[in-house]
């Protein structure tokens, strides 16, 4: 059987070399990914495995595409019966569990809208989705305290559907029960089935800077996803591919839904309650996982660890995304594994828009090309593009209307922020960085993080790239400390790798080797050791949080 994205692709033409010189889908009139691609399958290869599930405790799940489009069916026909219809919001907060794609399949049969979440948010935060999406129904996980912080929120709301996964609860459905108990699936008449346009998920963002916004994405997204899973993730057929996310996390349909399957792999899914790196890896060289992505918190961790003890030698691909990776990271990743991380950038309202592609030459901390299929720039305050080795902000030279597959539809309930970012034809990412002679992007910060010392103009990230460099350093976060001389000074926040501790001299130590790495101006002149970083629920820093903290601070050399 061909690749399936095959049977919806209008042209895809290559290099000798296998480079992507074009990509474009046919004009669709309908697309729906659970009906045109998983009960496809489902059909023409019953058995044809689609998830391989494993958790810390031993636990193991081989999935069929046969048991997904059968499990949804029946989840769907349950949420009908319920009264869940076209165009109704429902949040799916399941971690890393096999039923959230059931579940996710199921909302995409009715036309229901999901809003993925993390299991980490508290009672405030389901308020404040609940009543900003007009939740009608959420599908939760039972660890934990999820179900009492949900069950807090409703009480300030108003009653929703609620299905409970693993186990009972007064006010709940329980997930299995409901699923074996479902009236038989009808699918529902062409003209009740969601358009092209219609949204299908709703992202909170991970709010670095501010309160999340809701990002909206229409059922030509996954179409959107699929050219990178073929030529950034370089998924195998017939392989095991793994993206490290939660399922809250928009990273979670970049690399745990939808493009993998379109080439013909399955995916590995890690469902653990705490992050270890042995552990990861060692469930990675067990089960023969053949493509890894992860962001660069864990190839961090991961690094940290004896890579010796591990067999690579089925792992044929590696990539990264999430932050701007530090060089010393790359370096130590490929000396221990023989595999380059290939970067990637993209934003929950995009997909990946720049990339180091399979068959590039990656640059350490670059975040690869311009991708040949969207319209990508770099441009000074009045929209001209901005010369080679010039700093500029990223843009899409597109409009909504231009219907670029991946890219979201705007901000719901919030038409002033999409007009912001949807100026003079163009999507404004709000992201810095400058291109290379070879066309390759080096990102410098977002344009709040950027620091004003003294006249200079100060990148967060060449810092943190030199920090990254001290052996004691094993992660950081570079912000602007107010000064009343200089305006700001350059502060490093600082947690120390294994057998390391915070002293005067170790805090020398590391200015003076940013000082002899670096322009001498860029140094931290403070350096905070701390257990964590502050972070989003997908795993980025927070810098604001840094900031807005040492405003209240006074600092002095």
């Amino acid at each position: 059987m061909e690749m399936m994205y095959k049977r919806f692709l209008e042209t895809e033409k290559t290099g000798p070399n296998g480079e992507l010189i074009d990509f474009k889908w046919k004009k669709l009139e309908s697309f729906n990914f659970a009906y045109d691609v998983v009960d496809v399958i489902a059909k023409e290869t019953p058995d044809k495995r689609a998830l391989l599930w494993v958790n810390d405790k031993g636990e193991k799940r081989n999935i069929t595409f046969s048991e997904l489009s059968e499990k949804s069916d029946a989840l769907a026909a349950f949420l009908m019966s319920k009264g869940i219809k076209k165009g109704d919001k429902i949040m799916l907060v399941m971690k890393r569990h096999y039923e959230y794609w059931y579940s996710y399949l199921a909302l995409h049969k009715i036309g229901a809208v999901g809003i993925p979440a993390t299991s980490q948010l508290l009672a405030k935060d389901y308020i404040y989705r609940f009543e900003l999406a007009d939740v009608a129904g959420i599908i939760a996980t039972g660890d934990g305290q999820v179900a009492e912080y949900i069950d807090e929120a409703e009480s300030h709301y108003h009653p929703i559907l609620k299905i409970l996964n693993k186990t009972k609860r007064t006010g709940w459905y329980n997930f299995q029960s409901a699923i074996d108990s479902a009236p038989k699936f009808i699918k529902p008449a062409p003209d009740e089935l969601p358009k092209p346009d219609d949204t299908m998920l709703l992202y909170f963002t991970s709010g670095t800077t501010g309160m999340p916004k809701m990002v909206m994405h229409d059922f030509m997204y996954p179409l959107g996803l699929t050219p990178m899973a073929l030529y950034w993730h370089k998924v195998v057929p017939g392989g095991l591919h793994i993206t490290v996310a939660e399922t809250g996390w928009a990273k979670a349909a970049w690399g745990k839904m939808y493009g993998a399957w379109m080439a013909d792999c399955a995916f590995f899914v890690y469902d653990h309650d705490r992050f270890h790196a042995a552990d990861l890896l060692d469930v990675i060289t067990k089960y023969k996982v053949t493509t890894f992505c992860a962001p660069p918190t864990i190839y961090r961790f991961m690094i940290q660890e004896d890579l010796t003890k591990y067999d690579f030698s089925h792992l044929t691909h590696a990539s990264i995304a999430g932050e701007a990776l530090n060089p010393e990271v790359f370096n130590r990743f490929y000396k221990a594994t023989g595999l380059k991380p290939m970067e990637g950038y993209g934003q929950t309202e995009l997909v990946l828009v720049a990339s180091t592609l399979f068959y590039m030459e990656p640059k350490p901390g670059s975040m690869g090309k311009a991708v040949p299929y969207l319209p990508l720039d770099i441009v000074d305050d009045d929209g001209n593009t901005v010369d080679n080795g010039v700093n500029g902000e990223i843009v899409l030279r597109c409009t909504p209307s231009d219907k670029q597959y991946g890219i979201f539809k705007g901000y719901y309930k919030d038409e002033e922020m999409t007009n912001s970012v949807w100026q003079n034809g163009m999507y404004h990412t709000g992201d810095i960085a400058w291109r290379d002679e070879d066309g390759y992007l080096w990102f410098v910060s977002r344009k709040d993080d950027v620091i004003k010392s003294s006249g200079y103009r100060i990148g967060p990230f060449e810092v943190e790239s030199v920090l990254m460099e001290h052996p004691a350093v094993v992660e950081c976060a570079v912000t602007g400390a107010p000064d009343p001389v200089r305006g700001q000074v350059v502060k490093a926040t600082v947690v120390l790798a294994k057998g390391y501790e915070p002293t005067e001299e170790l805090k020398k130590d590391i200015q003076n080797y940013v000082k002899t790495h670096t322009a001498p101006y860029k140094y931290p002149r403070i350096v905070d050791f701390v257990d964590s970083l502050p972070k989003t629920i997908s795993s980025k820093i927070r810098r604001v949080e840094i900031r807005e903290s040492d405003k209240a601070k006074s600092y002095s050399d």
